[in-house]
């Protein structure tokens, strides 16, 4: 990953909406708004006096157009996650919240905290497009399971609903495969297999990891946890020693497949044990899946950076 450098360039906050930007040139004290599509983007771009660097909001997709367009222009961009900017602007004492204050925060963000950012790079086509099927089919799974639980008990529509669901999964299935056709044209096959052979992890956590690992060059496994959002938020102040909790940074469905493949994996000979041992350890279920979740990631990222193989836990 991109390691954090100083800000020499003019700061720009940008608070991104679907249909609008709005802009804060931070020296020269200066608010626009601007419509958020190509040719306004490009416009602006093109009026600048130079290089500038911007920290941008990240919100859904509607800023991906705009953080391209302006890497390609040159321009240096910091992305800020909804999470910071929030606990920011608390603890900043900013009451208020609207897409101009959010602007200039930003801006303000970035000039005071820059040596612990790091510049955005683009993702690759491919992370992009698997990242985007597997948000697909985590929406539709959260459907099929709603309405399943919504309408179990009406059986004078139960077979039009029965057909609804099987046509939903044949859906799932489908994107399993695309997932599957995009990592073989890209020449991941291999990769994968690598990631199957370890206990607990099927083809969508695998998938989804590898997926991941395309991100970027992660330093080392922690970085690649942290990345995941399996990293621990610690507590601890003088001798208080407060609860420890995930930061929760990444993308949610890369830790519910994680999670899935720690269940599976606990029931298994090479790992029911690490499992049963933090369950002695006084560690609740949930406290010892994430534990073994975390493992399991870390092995797949040695895995994925020495290009080697795995080698079963022997007893």
């Amino acid at each position: 990953m991109a390691m954090p450098v100083s800000v020499s360039k003019p700061i720009v906050g940008v608070d991104v909406a679907k249909k609008e930007l709005v802009i804060y040139h931070a020296e020269l004290d200066l608010l626009e708004e601007i419509p958020n599509n190509k040719i306004s983007i490009n416009k602006w771009l093109k009026d600048l006096p130079g290089s500038v660097a911007i920290a941008v909001e990240a919100t859904n997709i509607y800023h991906l157009e705009f953080a391209d367009l302006a890497f390609e222009a040159g321009c240096v961009i910091y992305m800020v996650g909804g999470y910071e900017l929030k606990h920011y602007r608390e603890g900043v004492k900013v009451r208020a919240k609207t897409d101009a204050l959010d602007a200039k925060l930003l801006a303000r963000y970035l000039k005071n905290e820059h040596e612990e950012l790091h510049p955005w790079t683009p993702p690759t086509p491919l992370y992009r497009q698997l990242l985007s099927l597997f948000r697909r089919r985590a929406a539709l799974v959260q459907a099929r399971v709603g309405l399943v639980q919504s309408w179990s008990n009406e059986p004078l529509l139960k077979a039009a609903f029965s057909e609804q669901i099987k046509s939903m999964q044949q859906l799932e299935t489908l994107i399993e495969k695309t997932i599957n056709d995009q990592l073989k044209e890209a020449g991941l096959l291999g990769q994968l297999k690598r990631c199957l052979k370890v206990e607990g992890v099927g083809f969508l956590t695998g998938a989804r990891l590898l997926t991941a690992f395309q991100r970027g060059d992660f330093r080392n496994a922690d970085a690649f946890i942290a990345f995941l959002g399996m990293d621990l938020r610690v507590s601890k102040s003088g001798q208080k020693d407060g609860r420890r909790s995930l930061t929760k940074r990444g993308d949610p469905e890369a830790r519910r497949l994680l999670h899935n493949a720690a269940m599976s994996a606990s029931r298994t000979e090479a790992w029911k044990g690490f499992y049963q041992e933090q369950r002695n350890r006084g560690f609740s279920t949930t406290q010892a899946l994430v534990m073994l979740a975390r493992k399991l990631a870390r092995i797949v990222f040695a895995l994925l950076k020495g290009q080697s193989e795995y080698q079963p836990k022997t007893s």
